[in-house]
């Protein structure tokens, strides 16, 4: 294990005593889980069929601490990288505030809590995915491509789209192709989304080690490949309509949203600012990019309440 994951287990009764809720809460990521929770419980509303309010509630509880289990876990590895990003270096690992045995402990718990209990409250199809999910994120992109390959957000975006999987899954027990392309609306949307994140924190990166693309290939492949994916990007989004599954409710909405994220990724391709100060354009599409797949499944919604 990593110098600071030991230096923590070997203090982990002085580092227990400076914890308190807020330091278990802040392992869960909860601005990532928020994004995660919303997705997927878009996905059980979309879905057809019905399932009671609590059974409903348990199942979007338990998605949501599945993915709070995942960041748990993801922290307790890479307690030595996020000392070294003034992004990350507050945690509660880096910090000393919590030693790497609780947190890795109150990750397994909380992860197999989750699966065991969307499993018996719901079905067992929705607790496979969301046992991939949690497993994905930990094992494929945390311990084995985020270190390795600038591909780590690439193949690693699957876990952030497993959700949906799990939430469309927690109502029918089933994944036909609708639930699909959902999972490949986020996984196309999180290398822009990362991407732009990642050209501004390009030396926070370099520093700790991690090879991100912008460290890899620098800003203007980074730039490029954000355009790429954006355009594989919108056309997906406008797929369900074009095939029949979803109105044009949805259809007009992400056509629009669609064009709002193509002009920005745009000005990012254009962009050749160095330093992160300068960096306005990609700024504004790392925020947007969050409004956008927040508004692109809450119009997914809205177009299914409004059919007949």
């Amino acid at each position: 294990m990593n110098q600071i994951a030991t230096d923590a287990t070997t203090g982990s009764a002085q580092a227990t005593l400076f914890a308190d809720w807020r330091d278990y809460f802040a392992l869960l990521k909860p601005r990532v889980m928020t994004l995660v929770i919303f997705t997927a419980a878009c996905a059980m509303a979309v879905a057809p069929g019905k399932l009671h309010p609590m059974l409903a509630f348990t199942g979007i509880l338990c998605i949501a601490v599945a993915a709070g289990a995942a960041g748990a876990l993801n922290q307790w590895y890479e307690a030595d990288i996020d000392a070294l990003m003034k992004r990350t270096a507050q945690r509660p690992l880096p910090a000393g505030k919590l030693a790497a045995g609780e947190a890795l402990a109150f990750g397994v718990i909380l992860g197999t809590g989750s699966v065991a209990m969307i499993g018996l409250a719901l079905n067992w199809v929705a607790a496979f995915w969301l046992a991939v999910s949690i497993l994905f994120y930990v094992v494929v992109y945390t311990v084995w491509l985020k270190r390795r390959t600038p591909q780590n957000i690439v193949i690693g975006g699957a876990a952030g789209a497993f959700p949906v999987i799990c939430g469309w899954a927690a109502v029918t027990g089933d994944t036909p192709l609708f639930a699909w392309m959902l999972f490949g609306i986020i996984f196309l949307w999180t290398p822009p989304h990362f991407w732009a994140l990642a050209l501004f924190m390009e030396a926070d990166y370099a520093k700790a080690g991690v090879p991100m693309l912008p460290v890899t290939h620098g800003l203007p492949e980074t730039r490029r490949q954000i355009l790429l994916y954006s355009c594989l990007l919108v056309p997906l989004t406008i797929a369900p309509t074009l095939l029949g599954m979803a109105d044009w409710a949805y259809g007009g909405t992400a056509i629009t949203l669609g064009a709002m994220f193509m002009w920005m990724a745009i000005k990012v391709s254009r962009s050749t600012a160095t330093a992160p100060s300068q960096m306005v354009a990609e700024k504004q599409l790392f925020k947007f990019s969050l409004l956008y797949l927040a508004c692109l499944f809450g119009a997914l919604v809205a177009d299914r309440l409004l059919l007949p």
